[in-house]
């Protein structure tokens, strides 16, 4: 079946030949050739002000078929044209309908704002770790070929930002280009869903405190980031290509996972020896996180481990997966 760009070049093309096929007729009949093409366009769509020239015998016989084959074509195009444009809008609104009820279905999900070269990164990394995905942006043309639900409209909007799913949500990404629009997208996740977890991009590092003030949980400035991996590959390029891999390319056995740990786990309370978590799951405790957002790293058999506490373990898929299993509440 043709696209519907392709039944309108087709119209086009029909309408084009039976002007050029009219216009060639009269012209072979003496018309001049503006003449012609005047005699033409006024015979096909049927106005037919007046002949120019005297019409013999045979001008009459072209003029009938002009007349049967040129209202034929220009209305059969245009009944294509109508039909592209009404089956695109169609599609484009059936489409929306149905992203609009797969979102409203969504939860523990996270909301992209800004579909530039930072969204559409965050975003396919936040798939790539099992994470769904709605994607917010107020260009229709950026948004057209996101391969996630997506909201169309001004992520500062509260509606918008409703539309998107934001009270169900599971975090916020501001990655809009302009600081002060991430303010506004912090200011609002932050008032719409109190719990949400806010990450905002910022580009000048007074807008940092800022974000922070505003809400952010996290606030991270790409070129800093981009800087920071730059020189850490010319100092230590073993260990930073590790961590890349580790993190993002999931190629290697080995992941990088934390683990909440809630009052109900079975492992609240206890040290990292009485919970036994790297004999019984094979990972390894790398650190532990408290509710003041201190870490303790290399942690010894001795540090304990309370509710609120975020562990922080590497091993292979099937290790991460038994830990998950010991410290998920009973």
């Amino acid at each position: 079946m043709r696209s519907a760009a392709d039944r309108i070049r087709v119209a086009v093309g029909m309408v084009l030949s039976v002007m050029i096929f009219g216009t060639l007729g009269y012209w072979a009949f003496g018309f001049t050739l503006l003449d012609a093409m005047y005699q033409t366009i006024t015979t096909i769509t049927t106005v037919g002000f007046r002949e120019l020239e005297e019409f013999g015998t045979a001008e009459k016989w072209f003029t009938m078929v002009l007349i049967i084959v040129g209202v034929s074509t220009v209305l059969y195009s245009f009944t294509l044209v109508v039909q592209a444009v009404v089956e695109g809008q169609l599609k484009d609104f059936v489409g929306r309908r149905r992203m609009d009820r797969q979102i409203k279905n969504m939860s523990g999900h996270s909301i992209v704002c800004g579909w530039g070269r930072v969204g559409a990164a965050v975003a396919h990394d936040l798939e790539a770790s099992g994470e769904r995905v709605v994607v917010v942006d107020a260009d229709p043309e950026r948004v057209r070929d996101v391969p996630y639900p997506t909201v169309l409209g001004d992520a500062t909007s509260d509606n918008v930002l409703r539309d998107a799913g934001i009270e169900r949500a599971k975090s916020l990404i501001a990655a809009l280009d302009g600081d002060a629009a991430n303010l506004f997208v912090t200011l609002s996740g932050r008032d719409l869903a109190p719990s949400l977890f806010i990450v905002a991009r910022a580009r000048s590092d007074e807008s940092v405190s800022k974000l922070e003030h505003a809400g952010a949980d996290r606030v991270v400035n790409p070129q800093e980031l981009g800087a920071a991996r730059m020189a850490s590959f010319v100092a230590s390029p073993n260990v930073a290509e590790f961590v890349d891999v580790v993190m993002h390319e999931r190629s290697l056995e080995f992941r990088m996972q934390e683990f909440d740990i809630d009052r109900d786990s079975p492992i609240a309370g206890k040290t990292l020896r009485q919970a036994n978590l790297r004999e019984a799951s094979g990972a390894l405790v790398l650190a532990l996180r408290d509710a003041d957002g201190r870490f303790t790293t290399n942690p010894n058999g001795d540090s304990r481990i309370e509710h609120h506490h975020v562990v922080i373990a590497v091993g292979t898929h099937e290790d991460l997966a038994r830990m998950a299993k010991l410290v998920a509440p009973a």
